[in-house]
């Protein structure tokens, strides 16, 4: 009876863990800017960014509009993505994944326009990882994830020419078949 418990609520409790410290990990966007500003481009000093700041405000190279352009916007898939773990031939387990696309706010109906092409390549590459069982053992390690990423952005990248920054996992679970 134990063991029937310890099996559901094992997993459960792995992904409110999960969530919760991604969500104490996920970097403040004031601190991002601070950041921005104490690094400044080339290790440059404050002060020399702000005179070359400056003198781009003074040549008119440099518009108010342009910045704001680029604003950050995320393209969420309105279904999640179900990868079957194949074994000899069985299902042994489901890999259920929620994805979501860093973009430019500007881009976020064109990408929305994409959303098929974008999921066929997320899942071609899922499916590669699941068949070279790059999701057996403990798939929530960061080493793991960390690749994950990279070629799920990959993926995206060479299925799109739309600006992507990043692939984002918003869930992640195994569930055995």
């Amino acid at each position: 009876m134990i063991k029937k418990i310890l099996t559901l609520a094992l997993p459960l409790l792995a992904l409110i863990g999960g969530v919760a410290a991604g969500d104490i990990l996920r970097p403040d966007d004031k601190m991002e800017e601070a950041n921005a500003e104490a690094s400044p481009e080339h290790g440059a000093s404050k002060s020399e960014v702000a005179s070359s700041e400056g003198s781009h405000e003074k040549k008119g190279s440099h518009k108010e509009g342009e910045e704001k352009s680029g604003e950050v916007a995320w393209f969420s898939f309105p279904n999640q993505f179900f990868v079957p773990m194949m074994r000899n031939g069985d299902m042994g387990a489901v890999m259920i994944l929620t994805l979501s696309i860093e973009t430019e706010q500007d881009y976020l109906e064109k990408m929305k326009e994409q959303e098929h092409r974008l999921r066929d390549a997320l899942l071609r590459q899922l499916l590669i990882r699941a068949n070279s069982g790059g999701f057996d053992g403990n798939f929530t390690a960061e080493s793991t994830l960390g690749p994950l990423r990279k070629d799920l952005l990959e993926a995206v990248l060479s299925s799109t020419e739309l600006p992507v920054s990043a692939v984002l996992i918003e869930d992640i679970a195994r569930q055995q078949g």
